[in-house]
This record gives structure tokens, sequence and C-alpha cells, in this order.
């Protein structure tokens, strides 16, 4: 007897296929934004420090790794403290799903996997798009001619996997939702923690000079599998991520404005200036110096910024 198979449509509870913006911002501790209102979703992420979050007729402090929604249409508008310059993910899209009405007016605390997928739409974004991360004058995305296999669909399906994880774990619960085996949950988590422990040692030692052995030597992980999970969650080495966070912090200071080039080299136990100023325009593209004037673009003044066009 011949099987008669029969296919079955995949359901889907959201999906995105519209994108406006993607933003990765380094703000100065003084920036203001006076605000704006569109037809589309907006998320904001505070990936360093705190800003304050204008929506519609209520003002918020977020603090790091916390994030907002913003409905469409709803007034929004930004403020630094004055203390702390901010680093900040902002994502425009398109979504018509039902379920986005759980995300109106919510502020949330995101979790690692949640991080995870944020990172990964980022780095896939600076791949795919050449248009500036940091600028917000830019109203439309623009490709690279040549990309890798399937880049965007890794945005749209980042984005749509850490809204569902939201919703999943914040949303009230039913018994729909498909259920993982536990020891594929315990393998994952495992990795995840391990991960986290790394990067905050890297984030409370990034003053010093650290070596793999050092990492290995302190947070008691063999050398193999510490590559092995900087490979899998940030696509590099481990030195290679604490470099890349050293220059992260420098750019913070820069933006802060309390020391001098020289004096941010030495507070980061570089060896000299010329081998900091070297590893800066390494992974900026720019010189201390330029990437100072660069900040202040969008901090001279407010910013009255026109809402993006559709891609």
């Amino acid at each position: 007897m011949i099987k008669k198979y029969e296919s079955i449509t995949l359901r889907e509870e959201l999906s995105i296929k519209d994108i406006y913006s993607i933003h990765y911002f380094e703000y100065s501790k003084d920036f203001v934004y006076k605000g704006e209102s569109h037809d589309f979703w907006e998320l904001l992420f505070v990936d360093f420090g705190n800003i304050e979050v204008t929506a519609g007729s209520r003002t918020v402090l977020l603090k790091k790794g916390e994030m907002i929604f913003h409905k469409p249409n709803e007034f929004h508008a930004l403020r630094a403290d004055g203390k702390v310059a901010p680093n900040l993910i902002v994502i425009s899209f398109k979504c018509d799903a039902p379920c986005m009405d759980f995300f109106e007016d919510q502020i949330i605390t995101i979790d690692t996997t949640e991080n995870f997928y944020l990172g990964q739409l980022i780095a896939e974004t600076r791949k795919t798009f050449y248009t500036p991360l940091n600028n917000p004058l830019i109203c439309k995305l623009s490709r690279y001619t040549q990309t890798s296999f399937g880049s965007e669909q890794i945005i749209k399906i980042s984005l749509e996997l850490m809204l569902i994880n939201i919703f999943r774990r914040l949303a009230p619960k039913d018994n729909t939702h498909f259920v993982p085996s536990p020891s594929r949950i315990n393998t994952q988590n495992g990795d995840m923690t391990r991960m986290s422990q790394v990067v905050q040692y890297l984030n409370k030692h990034v003053r010093d000079r650290l070596t793999v052995s050092d990492i290995c030597r302190d947070n008691m992980i063999g050398k193999s599998q510490l590559q092995r999970l900087f490979h899998m969650y940030e696509g590099c080495g481990v030195i290679e991520y604490f470099s890349r966070l050293k220059i992260d912090t420098a750019k913070i200071m820069i933006r802060e404005n309390r020391y001098s080039f020289t004096e941010i080299s030495n507070i980061l136990n570089y060896s000299s200036y010329q081998y900091f100023s070297l590893q800066f325009k390494k992974y900026t593209r720019m010189s201390p110096s330029e990437y100072s004037s660069s900040t202040k673009v969008f901090t001279e003044g407010t910013l009255d910024m026109p809402a993006p066009a559709a891609v």
C-alpha cells in the first residue's frame, strides 16, 4: 500500500519583513534628542550607561541591560544623564502580528539568550549594510554589493527569535509552546553561564594586561573550551574580544571627556600611546581625536531627525 503524505503549512506567530533602521549609537554624556513619532515599531536597548527616555506622556530612566518598546505613532525622545556616555541599540521595524500588543509600553531586562540574538543581529548588520550604524540622520539602510549567503535572513530571524523569546518568558503562560529537551537546555545554559562568567571577568580586568593563560587560570577553564565558547558566541578568539573591549572602554572614556588620550592609554595599561592609537584605529578606523570629533557632531545642540524611510 502506498502511503499518502500530506504537508502542513507552518504557522507564524510573528513575522518581520520590513526593517526601517538598525543603529548602534555611542553618544556623549550630554546628548539630547528632541524626539519623533512614526507609524512603525521601535525598540531601544541600553548596552552601556543610562538614558532618560520619554515615551508618550511618561519619562523613565533606563539602565544597562534594559529595553523599551515604542508602539507605532508613539512620541519618543532621549536625554543622556550628564554623567555617563551611553551606548544604545535602536531597531525600527514593521510587524502587524496580534501578539505585538503585548510589547506596548513594555520595559524589560533582557536575558542571556536575548542578548545573544541581539548581538548576532548587530554583527550581521555590520557585514550586510554599509550605512553607518552610529548616524541617526540616515533614513535608509544601504546594502553592500556582495554579502554573505543569507545575511539579511539572519537579521530577520535573530530579531524574530529575540521577540519570541521575550514573549515566551514574560507573557501570560499557556501550554502550547515547544519545550526543548532537558539535556539540550542544560548544555546551552552551561555554555552561556561559563561564557558570562568569563566576560564578567574580562570587564572587571579591562584595565589590566591579560594572556590566555591568565584567563584560563583565573576562570578554571581549558584553552580549547575557552576559544570554542568565544568563537561560538562572539565569532573571534578571547584576546581579540578583550582587545575590542579595551577599545570600547576607551571610546566611552573619550566621550565622557574626563581624561586626555594619553591618560586613557595609561589607565587601560597599554605599553605606549602609539600602540594604543594603532589599536584604536584598527577597531574604529579612526584615530582617537577623529573619533572624539565624530561624536561631537551629534552632541553639540540637539537632534531633530526626520522619520526613517522604508527600505
